[in-house]
């Protein structure tokens, strides 16, 4: 599955060039304002009311151009220029904010998506069976997705414990999840994920089966851990953390003796493959 284009905001904008840029660090796209107001608008002069647009949201307090930051974009002569860019959130609430016919169909989904998030917290089976329906739409077979919804939950039965020993910020999550992986595959999440060319998509997405299995025992044996010796704060969870991660690294080192190779892969389940250029573009012409 080439992933070389952003397919989501392919489809959005219906096969309108949108320049995209992937950010490694914030592991975030990064869109093109100008083209997408382009779109949208239908204005002649993209660049004038974007920058109309501009002053009249900085003028309402929206956060949108406070968050709106310049990087070098290609232009059609070939030559990079600085052009605003915002991230996927921001896009939307560009989008949002402008009165075109053009704009009332993504306006549209985006207020059916809401109502859907909604209608989740009153029945929260509807969200079950949404990642479901989005797996099968992927290609997983039903056992996978089955192993893959128990995953979440002892995921989920692993981060309770971690804050019932004094974990509350989102950062000292990753941070204890870094230091499982490190330990038994060598790399944090981020260049695990890397390691296998993924972007946005999931890591244990795109393990294979024993790789998902190393992961389980290293969490598990976290979480037993850590309800066992209660640890307090982040160093002392980190050091259970790495606990976890050890046994899965024993595992390891005995199954890759015996096989005679790694068993950490590049190999993702779907295909992805990215080029790695300086900017991206979207285009369906």
């Amino acid at each position: 599955m080439n992933q070389d284009k952003m397919h989501l905001i392919n489809k959005i904008f219906n096969n309108e060039t949108i320049r995209t840029v992937w950010d490694k660090e914030d592991e975030k796209y990064y869109i093109s304002v100008v083209d997408i107001v382009g779109v949208i608008s239908e204005s002649k002069d993209k660049q004038s009311y974007w920058r109309k647009l501009k002053q009249r949201l900085k003028e309402e307090g929206n956060e949108t151009v406070t968050n709106c930051h310049a990087l070098k974009l290609k232009a059609q002569d070939g030559k990079y220029r600085l052009t605003d860019v915002v991230d996927i959130e921001g896009m939307f609430r560009i989008i949002e904010s402008i009165p075109s016919k053009n704009a009332e169909p993504i306006k549209g989904w985006l207020a059916k998506l809401g109502s859907e998030r909604i209608d989740e917290v009153f029945d929260p089976s509807l969200a079950a069976q949404r990642s479901i329906d989005i797996y099968r739409a992927k290609g997983y077979d039903e056992k996978w997705i089955a192993k893959r919804l128990k995953g979440i939950q002892d995921r989920k039965e692993l981060t309770d414990i971690w804050h019932e020993n004094g974990i509350t910020e989102g950062k000292e999550y990753a941070i204890l999840t870094n230091e499982i992986y490190k330990e038994w595959s060598g790399m944090t999440a981020k260049e695990y994920k890397q390691y296998k060319g993924l972007r946005k998509e999931s890591l244990r997405d795109n393990m294979d089966n024993i790789e998902i299995i190393l992961t389980d025992l290293s969490e598990e044996t976290a979480k037993r851990l850590a309800e066992k010796h209660k640890p307090q704060g982040l160093e002392q969870n980190k050091e259970v953390a790495r606990m976890g991660g050890h046994a899965a690294k024993v595992a390891r080192e005995d199954i890759e003796r015996n096989l005679g190779e790694s068993v950490v892969t590049k190999q993702n389940r779907l295909n992805y493959e990215y080029k790695e250029t300086k900017e991206l573009e979207v285009s369906g012409k």
